[in-house]
């Protein structure tokens, strides 16, 4: 469709860098509004309305990326969410990882993402690892490992997709749009929080239809994908150092999107603040964290936002299993710390430093 436009001056893969820096921007200042975090959602101390910001945002993803498909739009028989040969332990494993990653470092890639451009140097510090290890999981040193993992497979053919389950994709986008959408109304929010979580869900349909449809060149084609951290990040670090090497791409964008929308939301806002490490332990903790995520991520085939917010819209089995997973790894991982603190608290050890908030 790109073609079709007639827009001389760009190539449809420049176009696509600054369609994802839009993306970026609104998703960083959304994000920021409304404290947007899967993190939180789990193991906040208000995850409850945590959970319900993350699942309205959720409903309207699923419902605007089903409607695109039902109006023949966009498709995603050939996405690698819908491969007929799923990677089980893999997915699960990485799952596992990122979910436990996020609780270490307090907040999943996107939230951080978002708190690195409101002043917070200990999320920069984790998305500059996670990218690395993401790197290296991708086409480095650990690369080996998911080649290994991957090749463990569950064949799941046309099941691959809840589309292929009785009732078709109306049937089971309506039913998982309903039931995430009674949970946010039931959350305690106030309304204008929920509607601004619904804007941020129809980030992921745009992003959709824009690469997968309206800057599709036949010629110049590029790949059909919406709003991920994972990847974006370790393309965005490639990209840092290597610029004149290769071009930017749409990775690049909306992380560069997401920093400058959650700096302009701070700034406006006044919630702008440097923060930064409070002691070694804390800094081994944060480190350990993004590791974690970056190889994670790369296994299961998103984070919370690529797999989870983007993944389950196309209605992908894989995506539900590496949330699933993710979930499963934050809440044992919290369980595995909370007799530790527990028996920090009944030594009567002095505190040092100030109790972190929640949404961190």
């Amino acid at each position: 469709m790109y073609e079709t436009l007639g827009i001389q001056s760009l190539t449809a893969p420049q176009a696509a860098v600054i369609f994802a820096l839009t993306l970026g921007l609104a998703f960083g200042v959304l994000a920021e509004r409304t404290g947007f975090c899967f993190r939180r959602a789990l193991v906040g101390e208000d995850r409850r309305a945590a959970m319900g910001v993350w699942l309205a945002a959720l409903a309207a993803a699923l419902l605007g990326t089903q409607a695109a498909v039902a109006a023949g739009w966009i498709g995603f028989s050939d996405h690698r969410f819908h491969a007929a040969d799923l990677p089980v332990i893999a997915v699960i494993a990485g799952g596992l990882l990122f979910g436990a990653g996020m609780v270490l470092t307090r907040g999943c890639l996107s939230r951080l993402a978002v708190l690195a451009g409101g002043g917070n140097l200990r999320a920069v510090l984790v998305l500059l690892v996670a990218g690395i290890s993401a790197q290296a999981a991708m086409t480095g040193a650990l690369a080996p490992l998911r080649v290994a993992l991957g090749t463990v497979t569950l064949p799941l053919g046309e099941a691959a997709s809840l589309a292929a389950l009785p009732g078709g994709a109306p049937v089971w986008a309506g039913l998982l749009g309903a039931a995430a959408l009674a949970v946010a109304l039931g959350s305690g929010n106030r309304a204008g929080t929920l509607a601004l979580a619904v804007a941020l869900g129809f980030l992921v349909p745009a992003g959709w239809v824009g690469t997968g449809l309206v800057l599709q060149d036949d010629f110049d084609p590029i790949a059909q994908q919406s709003l991920s951290f994972t990847g974006p990040i370790a393309e965005s670090l490639f990209w840092t150092v290597a610029a004149t090497s290769i071009p930017a791409g749409f990775g690049t964008g909306l992380i560069a999107g997401v920093l400058g929308g959650g700096l302009a939301a701070a700034l406006l806002f006044k919630s702008f603040r440097w923060q930064g490490f409070e002691g070694p332990a804390q800094t081994g903790r944060y480190l350990a964290g993004a590791a974690l995520m970056g190889v994670g991520g790369v296994l299961a085939g998103g984070c919370t936002v690529g797999a989870g917010l983007s993944g389950i819209p196309t209605l992908s089995v894989a995506a539900l299993l590496a949330l699933c997973a993710i979930a499963a790894g934050a809440r044992l991982t919290e369980a595995a710390l909370r007799p530790l603190s527990r028996s920090f608290r009944a030594s009567g050890a002095p505190r040092r430093t100030p109790r972190p908030q929640p949404a961190e």
